[in-house]
């Protein structure tokens, strides 16, 4: 049986803390690219431009920094293969933009994979089994310590790529993306706090939302979520370069926030208050 395309990777048992790393990975199995039109030149151009390069290392730094490991939820594969975070149907609104769950266009509005394209089997492939192990993991800190914190693990170009739907507004060193139910707002202030060195933060722009399994969805308060969009000029060279020393300095500012996420015994107090649009994995 083939290895799976993710890999939860444990923190301390007492950690409600789960740090999901969707987007940080290049590779692209061999079936799949033989569905990508693209040639390898320009399949490496596109990953440079769509991968949230280095986010899983610095993920993995930021859970050693921390004074209680949070578990980490990585996928190990391209979300040119599916991307994990989208709707797997109509109800996704980048399928305007030939992102869906299984994308047919590039950053740039190129043809990825011809159209028609049948999404089905990489959905049941590789979509489904990841959104199944989310869950499980989720469900595995509700388990062990009554609630939940997912936090988002994210980058984002300094400037707007054309499949951008929202790339007009505002484009702080960090964004954060709330939902209206799943961020209370004492989470968004400890993540305020914790990047403050690293420059302004704002919300919900240019990419808005966060991360939330479709099972708890909207009812389970105990499940709190938080996505970090990180921009790439603060690390690394654009685009698909190496990391830089501004990795250090933003993994020390997420190990504060999974600090400060961890010690809420009791969960959170009071509602996010803001306009988060959720981006839920879809599980039937």
């Amino acid at each position: 049986m083939s290895q799976p395309s993710y890999t939860l990777l444990p923190g301390a048992d007492e950690s409600p803390v789960i740090l999901h790393v969707p987007h940080s990975a290049r590779a692209v199995p061999a079936g799949v690219r033989a569905g990508i039109v693209l040639d390898d030149a320009a399949l490496e151009r596109e990953l440079d431009h769509i991968t949230d390069a280095h986010t899983a290392e610095i993920a993995a730094a930021a859970a050693g920094l921390a004074a209680v490991p949070p578990w980490r939820f990585v996928n190990r594969l391209s979300r040119l293969v599916v991307d994990p975070e989208r709707f797997p149907d109509e109800r996704e609104e980048m399928l305007a933009a030939g992102m869906g769950a299984v994308y047919t266009r590039t950053t740039h509005r190129g043809v990825l994979r011809e159209e028609p394209y049948d999404p089905r089997p990489l959905v049941e492939r590789y979509f489904r089994p990841y959104a199944r192990a989310m869950t499980e993991a989720v469900a595995g800190r509700l388990a062990a310590t009554g609630r939940a914190v997912i936090v988002d693990v994210h980058s984002y170009p300094s400037r707007s790529l054309p499949y951008e739907l929202h790339g007009a507004g505002p484009r702080p060193p960090v964004c954060l993306g709330t939902d209206a139910f799943h961020t209370p707002a004492e989470l968004t202030e400890a993540a305020r706090e914790a990047f403050a060195e690293c420059g302004e933060t704002g919300l919900d722009s240019p990419f808005a939302g966060t991360y939330v399994p479709l099972e708890f969805y909207g009812t389970d308060a105990r499940v709190a979520a938080l996505m970090v969009e990180i921009r790439r000029d603060l690390y690394m060279t654009e685009p698909g370069g190496k990391a830089g020393p501004g990795a250090d300095r933003l993994a020390a500012a997420l190990a504060a926030l999974v600090d400060a996420a961890g010690r809420r015994p009791s969960g959170w107090s009071t509602p996010a208050g803001h306009r988060g649009a959720g981006r839920t994995t879809v599980e039937t």
